[in-house]
């Protein structure tokens, strides 16, 4: 048995942030409240499922800092198979904890992806090994994500894929992506997708506008992405299947999504935290970890973000985990590897919108912990009785100097290098075993 006392908890299902105190047995939630905490006496020790004269357990003191569920990071890349140099399922575990993400759903976009049965196997057999959090594997959509053959979504669901997804590359054959979106939903399973056109945004590394000008570089304007959603919500109307899109990233965008939402499709989308706290004048001198997909936008595309998911209009903000080796980042910037690693940083980030007002610890927390599970059908991401005791005990005011070679990635590649942010995690607890401690 664990207790936690004098914490701040945030519950994003209640959307409430109070003092109170929260007790962990046999690694799921037993008990929470607000009043005083109870004793760790004989009671208790019965309730634990322990013996007369056993230890209670331990009790954790949080001092008033935050205890919140743990993040369900979704959308995370681990370098396996194929390129382990950049990442493996042990070190994005212990970077995932060191962040607070105690579930990693992980992308098919690996160098063979992830489409059979077998190579699923396989990844599944790697993390159960080697991580020590949660993990959950997305499918690919189509055969090698080439857009041309689906995947035996039935067998592939059977073996344990969350969703199917072929990450950046846009099913651009209509038809095909139709065909996919029929056989998912008579199987209820979940489509990730990338909304984007594929021709308007090839070969472009920038957003369009007066800065991608002065500096010269390809550029894609905004209206992709509008295009690309308004293509899949057309075939979603058509289909009914589940739908959800990575990454919405434009407020030209969001009117098709608040429309789709109203008219009942089964829509939910997401954003990086990239997207949320960095904008297109990042680039800055073309630094490279800055490069990610799709571009940086505008500040004014940045603030409807953070306004669409304070509403609710978007549902998930997740890290977009992509380990790139220096090798692929320090070229030109149109040459450049595009990603940025996450999973250490998508907390402190995050700070930074709640100390800029714009989001509370609450909403952040229905978006990073307790909405992607839902997505996904998980039973984490919340605080409520029953619970898995997947949980993350930080300090939101605690400022410190990013430096990125203290990063437990095997990749180093974060925008963040050297800048001042706020929020440490204290501890990590995965089914109530401490995963992590600062």
């Amino acid at each position: 048995m664990t207790l936690f006392i004098n914490a701040r908890l945030i519950d994003p299902e209640t959307l409430t942030d109070q003092i109170g105190w929260l007790r962990v047995a046999e690694g799921v939630i037993a008990e929470t409240g607000t009043s005083t905490p109870p004793q760790a006496d004989e009671q208790a020790r019965e309730q634990a499922g322990e013996q007369a004269g056993e230890q209670a357990g331990d009790t954790v003191d949080c001092a008033g800092k935050c205890l919140a569920p743990g993040i369900v990071d979704l959308g995370v890349k681990v370098s396996e198979p194929g390129e382990r140099n950049k990442e493996s399922f042990a070190t994005a575990g212990r970077a995932a904890a060191a962040g607070g993400v105690t579930t990693m759903i992980t992308r098919p976009d690996t160098a063979a992806a992830i489409d059979t049965p077998e190579g699923l196997e396989f990844v599944q057999r790697r993390a159960q090994a080697d991580a020590i959090v949660k993990v959950r594997h997305l499918s690919a959509l189509t055969k090698a994500r080439a857009g041309a053959e689906m995947v035996e979504i039935g067998f592939m669901l059977d073996a344990g894929a969350v969703a199917f997804t072929d990450c950046d590359h846009v099913v651009t054959n209509t038809k095909i992506f139709q065909r996919c979106m029929t056989y998912a939903k008579s199987l209820g399973a979940l489509i990730i997708a990338h909304p984007q056109d594929p021709d308007l945004s090839k070969g472009a590394c920038v957003t369009s506008g007066k800065f991608a000008s002065l500096r010269g570089l390809p550029a894609v304007s905004p209206m992709a992405e509008r295009m690309g959603f308004d293509r899949d919500m057309a075939l979603i109307e058509m289909t009914g299947a589940r739908y959800h899109a990575d990454q919405i990233t434009t407020a030209r965008a969001l009117p098709a999504l608040e429309r789709a939402k109203a008219n009942g499709l089964p829509v939910t989308a997401g954003v990086s935290i990239h997207h949320l706290t960095l904008n297109e004048f990042d680039v800055g001198d073309y630094r490279t970890f800055f490069k990610v997909k799709p571009p940086l936008r505008s500040e004014e595309d940045r603030m409807a973000m953070v306004d669409a998911v304070a509403s609710g209009l978007i549902d998930v903000i997740c890290s977009m985990h992509t380990p790139q080796d220096e090798e692929s980042k320090r070229l030109p910037f149109e040459e450049a590897a595009g990603g940025a690693v996450g999973l250490e940083t998508l907390l402190p980030a995050a700070m930074r919108l709640y100390h800029a007002g714009g989001l509370t610890l609450p909403q952040l927390w229905r978006a990073m912990a307790l909405n992607p599970a839902k997505l996904l059908g998980l039973d984490s991401g919340r605080l409520s009785v029953g619970a898995p005791a997947d949980l993350v005990l930080f300090n939101p005011d605690a400022p410190f100097l990013l430096d990125r070679f203290k990063l437990k990635s095997k990749s180093k590649n974060t925008p963040f290098d050297g800048q001042r942010m706020e929020g440490k995690v204290l501890g990590t607890w995965v089914d109530g075993t401490q995963v992590f401690a600062a």
